[in-house]
């Protein structure tokens, strides 16, 4: 059979001492009682009702900490009830001090004595169910947190291998039809990987820094796509420095625009990209010619592709409640406009 040990019913030896600092006011207010009695050795016997009072708020401190372990949380509604048990016992106790039952000393004793330990079982019951409710709150907040960062930095090490894949499937395609695009392609494939692999690790980057890496793409892209892009573009370029943005965040939205307007049968294919700042928001807008016969894309929620599947997952993460993403899909265009805050 298992003991109790002291630090189990009495906790740290902090609360030791906060309850040693506290039992004197206490043991004054129970003495001024006792001796309105003309009890014998009131002293004495107000000492005894105080440390029956401390180890009563221990009882209830140790007995729920016990109850913790096995039920969890405790309801507001349980807490609140023994709260307010708690305060009307205290109410009788002062009620009881102004208004004794005349000269009756054993009953006068007896009716204090048993709402004072019962009003000091609640009182630690109730610090105890509080603090047990924090602290599986922070708890449940630190591991969601801890999920969350997880989950973020896998999504973040998608994001390479993802670019990599679909700039790979494009070089091989020109390797065959237009091979002598291959050299200034590898040159701007460099610098999107340098970028990618050794900037878009922090969770924010500097905006001005990933608008350098999407005029980069964008020009990766002319190159491939030659006279049949019609590109109209638009970005901010007087950017303060402190404005930043989840890396990576906005180029997947460039990279579908430039996929699925050359995968359509036009002799021309039109893209149009713009990106503004307005009260610490960022408004970013990319428009495509589209073909509806081949479906190519889905809506979110959708079978929409790694890609945008995990962008949504990362603004869901990094911008709860500070994004609207609004898609508009028509048989000959599809549109997309994104607008989150700024961090800085």
């Amino acid at each position: 059979m298992s003991t109790i040990r002291f630090k189990d019913f009495f906790g740290s030896r902090n609360y030791f001492f906060f309850a040693g600092l506290l039992a004197i006011p206490v043991w004054i207010a129970v003495n001024a009682y006792v001796e309105t009695l003309n009890v014998p050795d009131s002293e004495a016997v107000a000492g005894s009702m105080t440390a029956g009072f401390f180890l009563s708020v221990f009882s209830g401190r140790f007995i729920i900490g016990s109850w913790t372990d096995r039920t969890g949380r405790f309801s507001n509604n349980f807490i609140g009830t023994i709260a307010v048990i708690t305060v009307l016992l205290v109410s009788w106790l002062c009620f009881h001090a102004a208004f004794p039952f005349g000269r009756r000393t054993g009953l006068n004793l007896a009716t204090f004595l048993l709402p004072l330990l019962m009003s000091g079982f609640g009182i630690g019951a109730v610090a105890k169910m509080i603090r047990a409710n924090t602290q599986r709150q922070l708890s449940e907040a630190r591991n969601a947190a801890a999920q969350s960062k997880g989950e973020l930095q896998l999504l973040q090490s998608q994001l390479s291998p993802h670019f990599l894949f679909n700039t790979l499937n494009n070089l091989y395609g020109l390797s065959i039809t237009q091979h002598e695009k291959i050299p200034p392609l590898l040159l701007r494939l460099s610098d999107l990987l340098r970028y990618s692999v050794y900037e878009a690790g922090e969770t924010y980057v500097p905006l001005k820094m990933e608008m350098e890496y999407i005029s980069n793409y964008i020009e990766f892209e002319k190159i491939r796509m030659g006279q049949r892009l019609v590109l109209e573009t638009d970005l901010a370029t007087s950017i303060s420095a402190d404005i930043k943005i989840a890396p990576m965040l906005l180029i997947v939205f460039v990279e579908n625009a430039f996929k699925f307007a050359g995968n359509t049968s036009a002799r021309q294919c039109f893209i149009d990209i713009k990106m503004a700042i307005e009260n610490d928001v960022i408004i970013f807008k990319a428009s495509n010619s589209y073909s509806s016969e081949q479906d190519q894309r889905k809506l979110p929620g959708k079978n929409s592709g790694m890609g945008l599947t995990n962008v949504y997952k990362r603004l869901e993460l990094l911008y709860p409640f500070e994004h609207i993403l609004n898609i508009n899909q028509e048989p000959e265009q599809y549109t997309i406009m994104l607008q989150l805050k700024a961090r800085r």
